[in-house]
């Protein structure tokens, strides 16, 4: 018999009812490839919880990004950022964007791999500097020309996304494209690691 919309499903402890994901879902890459908007219609569609690492360093900090990067400099932002991780990391599966620069800091990128699936969305520089222009708060392209400092700061991190468990590409179309890439990489990482267990 075909269940009601109205009827409301077991809480399940936040937990998806196949078991799967059993853990969190780190998305890493660039600023302005769209790992919060992704991410929330990802952890929807999954039915679990969605966090932004940036936000949560806002909260715990009780200042923005940009405050943070401006009294104490982006050393003492990152350490919060380590700190933040640890605490999201938990055994609980729940999608969390990641700051662009989360996944290029070794000890913080370590956290990731042990304790989570980390998927990096990726696009070309050209799209990234049209959706950063859009919105400001972004205090590593507040000096200098965006164009040369996005172009630097991909170069410089890719080899770090590239460590990521899963590899999607997001281009200039509907956000559930990416979306529904990420549930096929997905699919495709439990297949590949049940098979290797």
């Amino acid at each position: 018999m075909r269940q009601s919309a109205h009827i409301k499903k077991p809480d399940t402890g936040n937990r998806p009812e196949d078991g799967w994901p059993d853990r969190p879902i780190v998305l890493v890459g660039m600023m302005g490839v769209g790992k919060t908007t992704v991410g929330r219609r990802l952890a929807r569609r999954l039915g679990i919880a969605f966090a932004d690492s940036d936000q949560e360093i806002e909260k715990a900090a009780g200042m923005t990004v940009s405050e943070i990067f401006e009294r104490f400099g982006e050393a003492e932002f990152r350490a919060g950022e380590r700190r933040v991780f640890a605490r999201l990391l938990d055994d609980r599966p729940k999608v969390i964007a990641a700051g662009g620069g989360a996944f290029a800091e070794r000890e913080t990128r370590e956290l990731i791999k042990q304790n989570a699936i980390s998927i990096w969305l990726d696009a070309d520089v050209t799209i990234l500097l049209e959706r950063t222009a859009r919105r400001g708060g972004r205090p590593l392209l507040e000096t200098g020309n965006p164009q040369e400092t996005l172009t630097r700061l991909n170069r410089e991190r890719t080899p770090s996304y590239s460590q990521a468990d899963i590899h999607v590409i997001s281009e200039n179309g509907p956000h559930d494209t990416v979306v529904r890439d990420i549930l096929a990489g997905l699919e495709k990482y439990k297949t590949d690691t049940t098979r290797n267990d």
